[in-house]
């Protein structure tokens, strides 16, 4: 019986972190349309997210789906918010990566929220956010996110930075300077000695022993991320900018795009386990540049 009931219970946890990641992808998806629809840029219609959801063979490794909700529009040159929920069995190469995998046989859950935007505007900056719970023999919640200017904004950087502090002190007054310097050293680009841009907070592994704050600190950060990325578009969206600027934002997207093919470990992690290659590589531009 104290076996079912804990099996019971890990069930519910999984339920509700999944039913939290599709309703911050609804959220997010509708923030931004209305962002869409406030541009003053009359050359083109107001773009509206595409979902396709996705869902994995039952004769694969990997089982599971998700739905990707991908935008182009007249003030998101392309932004991904996908979500996913997915289970299977860790490679026997793979799984000692994974805290708590060879334990479990290998076998692990997870679902997220994985978000990528690009601008049209070069004064918009870039972002990335992402939120996750991953199931092993162990349990823990993982994310963050983090803000790359094509041209770089101090009041930009300082209000993100403040809106991500306050989340955390509102959870764990460690957290916010722990968190950020993890960021600092995970979006790094070591063959170019350079930061991929002007960070946010990174978490991994956060298993405090309550699930339920580690739980509800998960969903403050991707409630203020929207809050606070959505007030930092409104803020220049509608500024102009030069053929010059246009040509920096191109080039830093390049930074962007080796980083995530290089060193990313959620996409490492996807292309791993069998997930939806499409999905795992909406974080690309859809434009970059190399000088």
């Amino acid at each position: 019986m104290k076996a079912q009931h804990k099996a019971n219970a890990a069930d519910n946890t999984k339920y509700q972190a999944a039913a939290w990641f599709r309703q911050l992808q609804t959220d997010i998806c509708a923030r931004f349309e209305s962002l869409e629809d406030q541009s003053t840029n009359t050359d083109q219609e107001s773009g509206r997210f595409v979902r396709k959801p996705w869902q994995k063979d039952a004769h694969d490794q990997l089982k599971g789906g998700g739905t990707m909700a991908i935008m182009k529009g007249r003030v998101f040159e392309k932004v991904g918010v996908n979500v996913s929920e997915v289970w299977g069995t860790f490679s026997e190469e793979f799984r000692k990566q994974i805290p708590g995998a060879e334990a479990s046989g290998g076998t692990f859950w997870a679902s997220g929220i994985s978000l990528v935007a690009h601008l049209c505007s070069p004064l918009v900056p870039a972002v990335h956010m992402n939120t996750r719970m991953i199931v092993t023999s162990k349990s823990w919640f993982g994310g963050g996110a983090d803000l790359t200017p094509m041209i770089p904004d101090d009041q930009d950087t300082a209000d993100f930075h403040a809106a991500l502090k306050a989340c955390c002190d509102r959870h764990n007054p460690a957290y916010y300077k722990e968190y950020k310097e993890w960021c600092d050293r995970y979006f790094y680009l070591p063959h170019r000695n350079e930061p991929r841009g002007v960070g946010g907070i990174f978490y991994d592994y956060l298993d405090s022993g309550d699930w339920d704050a580690d739980f509800a600190f998960t969903r403050d950060v991707g409630l203020s991320f929207a809050t606070i990325y959505t007030d930092l578009v409104k803020r220049s969206m509608h500024k102009p900018w030069t053929v010059a600027q246009r040509e920096q934002q191109l080039i830093k997207r390049g930074r962007y795009v080796e980083f995530n093919l290089l060193y990313d470990r959620g996409t490492q992690f996807g292309l791993k386990t069998g997930g939806n290659t499409e999905a795992i590589l909406m974080s690309l531009p859809p434009e970059a540049r190399w000088p």
